[in-house]
């Protein structure tokens, strides 16, 4: 398969790679964040607080992309949030009291959720959406989409590095973990690097972005159903789920680490095959007829009574939960007119990120306080409601193209 599909921009493969560097190191933050977190002595409600930190400060920063980003060149904002990517690494391996690790998860570009949450999403999403028209375009974000998990697959397995170096080079669990997060730094770097090479706004075929307009109603209704399964992703983020998977099964960050590559793995193969999917069914119902099963897998593995088994059924909804990803991307970028689109990118992500801030300091909570069931049991049965209600509200309406 070509890293472009005929008739995309070559700029597209930057913003791919781009893409895939920031995910390699996303994967092992995700998973190492709680150990880090738990190794500076904070407790389990300041990790669930520092994640929705984190969630929080990448809404505010989308909104502010949505309302004033269009009258920017995204080129210059692409190469700011490279910067601050950076920075937020270098903070995190040099600080150790909560204060000042919760101001720079807020500010900063840490994530840790499963997908791509940043200040990031909407200026690519636009740039993407620009380089290729259709059924291209479709393909083009699902290859987005997997070059995100298959690169966060083989980060997840450097979540084992710092055992190993506790282990085998006497290094210091913490200083090794401090380690990690300078890589994250130096991965900020190499993204501004490839930024540095995406032509200017001008220089592209795009047409000036501008405010919502005609597309105003649907995006709303969109950004409203969106806000229902980010709040729910957010009680299961994969920090959160590292965090579980800890406190439940008492594995080590390595194991979870390879847990989390396997799942990445099966996410990739499952965004291949998504534009298949939807040339068959529509991008509506495979958002819908995907995401439904993956939840009901969820909510099994919540009640699981063994390792094995709740591991098979959260690797059965890995398989199945991340289709939806590229075809929703597609289906909001179809759905608004192309003036729109930068807006309606990222006026569909901040809710998605208002939302979901919500949920890891409930979950936090939650775990804290021993019920370990419950935030798998809520996250699932709060995504079949919003993939119903998405159904009955779109399944009528014609996209444009």
């Amino acid at each position: 398969m070509r890293l472009l599909p005929d008739g995309t921009a070559p700029q597209a493969r930057l913003l791919l790679f781009g893409r895939a560097l920031r995910a390699l190191v996303d994967g092992y933050v995700a998973v190492l964040l709680p150990a880090y977190l738990l190794a500076l002595g904070l407790p389990t409600w300041q990790v669930g607080l520092l994640s929705t930190a984190a969630l929080l400060g990448s809404a505010l920063a989308t909104l502010a992309v949505g309302a004033w980003g269009h009258r920017v060149d995204s080129r210059r904002l692409l190469l700011a949030a490279a910067l601050l990517m950076t920075a937020t690494g270098l903070a995190f391996a040099g600080l150790s009291a909560f204060w000042p690790l919760l101001l720079v998860a807020f500010v900063g570009t840490l994530n840790p959720s499963s997908g791509d949450v940043s200040v990031f999403l909407p200026l690519e999403h636009a740039r993407l959406a620009h380089a290729a028209q259709g059924e291209a375009r479709t393909a083009l974000f699902a290859r987005y989409s997997v070059a995100g998990a298959l690169a966060a697959a083989i980060g997840a397995l450097a979540a084992g590095v710092p055992d190993w170096l506790a282990a085998h080079a006497g290094i210091d669990m913490l200083l090794a973990l401090r380690g990690m997060f300078v890589l994250y730094a130096v991965a900020g770097f190499g993204v501004w690097l490839l930024d540095l090479r995406l032509p200017h706004a001008h220089q592209t075929a795009q047409p000036p972005p501008a405010p919502l307009g005609p597309s105003r109603r649907q995006v709303v209704k969109l950004a409203a159903l969106f806000s229902i399964d980010a709040f729910a992703g957010g009680l299961l983020v994969n920090a959160l789920l590292a965090l579980w998977l800890f406190q439940r099964f008492d594995l080590s960050p390595g194991a979870v680490g390879l847990f989390f590559s396997v799942a990445g793995l099966l996410a990739a193969a499952s965004l291949l095959a998504a534009p298949h999917v939807a040339r068959r069914i529509g991008l509506l119902n495979t958002m819908v007829f995907t995401h439904i099963p993956s939840s009901i897998f969820l909510m099994l593995a919540a009640l699981a009574p063994s390792v094995s088994v709740a591991l098979g059924l959260l690797l059965a909804r890995a398989a199945l939960s991340q289709m939806d990803v590229p075809t929703r991307s597609a289906y909001v970028m179809a759905l608004v007119t192309p003036p729109e689109r930068t807006a309606a990118a990222s006026f569909t992500a901040v809710p998605r990120s208002l939302a979901a801030a919500l949920g890891p300091t409930l979950a936090g909570a939650m775990l804290g306080a021993g019920w370990l069931a419950l935030p798998l049991l809520a996250c699932g049965a709060l995504k079949i409601g919003y993939d119903l209600a998405l159904l009955a509200t779109f399944r009528r309406v014609r996209l444009p193209q």
